[in-house]
């Protein structure tokens, strides 16, 4: 644009009918909290600041969303808090951004409860707007518009906008008229401040109605423009956890949709939930159920077995993540090396970090550890705080002891190292390159390289010894 943009985002509102100690606007779609879709997609259209109008439950609100990261390398939008106490209405909320509203610039209006607005559809409204005009976003399917206010357009050849009439104030003829206001408004800053100052809580709900500043604007002369969307889901807002639950429906089959056209393998498209941010190389197989958090990154030819839970990691080329996976990385996140087998029942946590033709097997669970190219645990052990390394084969029922009530401490393995089967390496240890642990040993000290290490109770055999028998009463 060339001209700079101000985004306001409308998040005072207290959603009575989300029946929820959690101001609505925090509630969540796709994993992120729904205002946060709005200031995200602010931050994708280069704007200048972001304003957001809160009131219930300001603090949580403040505290809850963050300054996004924008795409390349655009400098992210100055994010501001201004607060609106009491609430009345939406032209009194905008009323108090005013003052951190620069004069120089558009102002763009968005709804912090209406998550899915698209950038093209605003970047088509800031044109309209051209740093000259009033300009409205409509929506018009030719349905019941029931609730919404409604576009009055002039019956002159351009058809400009002549009034926004709320649906309770609205005559017969006027609630027959199926083009309604989305709640999303582009507007100069200079243009808008006058008119702003103009509006008065005269109508049916005792409100100072944003859409106000329409009449105010025809009535100088102005030319109001409109923008018409016929995708009702980008200007869905919240109100209900119904509401919710249907927007985050028809998030995830956009999303599934966008990931078909990538040449992604979903197994059933209905039957995925991506609560983040999921890219995916070539050849990437997802079966039914998976659910997707944070950032996650696929690899060529990755497969997803049915019923996996993934957040914040990077699994590369080849990789197969068997059913009934868990892996959580956090902050720390986690990696998952090239032609690995993870699963199925597998738990990888924050900090593990797998190498290439590594294999996890079942109810085995692997936190904070390295694991060497061609390292095996196959069933039912933990590695915890541990370093091991290359073809390492560690058995069956055995862990490594990392914490002692008070402090974490690391384990070594080292290449090629062979661990019997229901054994507990107690940290801090190291298990020498090329040694043997014996099953059923308790490791408390480090071994050499090569060497044999048993530590367990002598075997006693007692030939012909009998059970003992029941006493008869």
């Amino acid at each position: 644009m060339s001209f700079p943009v101000d985004v306001v985002v409308m998040a005072a509102g207290k959603g009575t009918r989300m029946k929820s100690l959690r101001p609505k606007v925090l509630h969540r779609l796709g994993g992120r909290a729904l205002a946060q879709h709005v200031i995200d997609c602010a931050a994708r259209l280069s704007a200048r600041s972001v304003i957001v109008i809160t009131g219930h439950g300001a603090e949580q609100v403040e505290a809850g969303l963050r300054t996004p990261v924008p795409p390349g390398d655009t400098p992210a939008p100055a994010l501001r808090f201004v607060r609106q106490e009491p609430q009345l209405g939406t032209g009194h909320a905008v009323q108090q951004a005013v003052p951190a509203l620069g004069d120089d610039g558009v102002v763009l209006i968005l709804n912090g409860d209406v998550p899915l607005i698209g950038q093209a559809t605003l970047e088509t409204l800031l044109q309209a707007c051209d740093g000259q005009h009033l300009a409205l976003l409509s929506v018009d399917t030719g349905g019941d518009a029931t609730g919404y206010g409604r576009i009055v357009r002039a019956l002159d050849a351009d058809r400009s906008v002549h009034a926004i009439v709320e649906h309770k104030d609205a005559n017969e003829a006027q609630r027959r008229i199926t083009e309604w206001y989305s709640g999303v408004m582009a507007a100069p800053a200079a243009l808008l401040k006058p008119l702003l100052e103009g509006l008065t809580n005269d109508n049916s709900q005792g409100e100072y109605y944003l859409t106000d500043v329409v009449k105010h604007a025809v009535a100088r002369g102005l030319v109001v423009r409109a923008v018409t969307t016929r995708d009702e889901v980008e200007v869905a807002g919240v109100n209900s956890p119904a509401q919710l639950a249907g927007l985050e429906r028809a998030y995830q089959r956009r999303l599934a949709a966008a990931l078909l056209e990538q040449g992604v393998r979903l197994a059933d498209p209905a039957r995925l939930d991506v609560r983040g941010e999921l890219l995916c190389g070539q050849d990437v197989e997802i079966d039914v159920n998976c659910v997707f958090e944070g950032r996650v990154k696929l690899g060529d030819g990755v497969r997803i077995g049915a019923n996996c839970v993934i957040a914040n990691a990077a699994i590369d080329s080849g990789a197969v993540i068997h059913p009934f996976t868990h892996i959580d990385g956090e902050k720390l996140g986690v990696s998952v090396g090239s032609g690995a087998l993870i699963g199925p029942f597998a738990r990888l946590r924050p900090g593990a970090q797998l190498g290439a033709e590594v294999h996890i097997g079942n109810f085995v669970e692997v936190k904070n550890s390295t694991l060497a190219a061609g390292a095996k645990a196959n069933h039912l052990a933990y590695l915890g705080d541990a370093t091991v390394g290359e073809r390492v084969n560690y058995g069956a029922g055995s862990i490594t002891a990392n914490y002692d009530g008070a402090n974490k401490h690391r384990t070594v393995i080292e290449a090629d190292v062979h661990v019997g089967s229901n054994c507990v390496l107690v940290a801090p240890v190291t298990i020498g390159a090329g040694g043997t642990v014996g099953a059923g040993s308790t490791i408390t000290k480090n071994t050499a390289p090569g060497a044999l290490a048993v530590a367990r109770g002598k075997q006693v055999a007692l030939d012909n010894w009998q059970r003992p028998t029941k006493r008869k009463p």
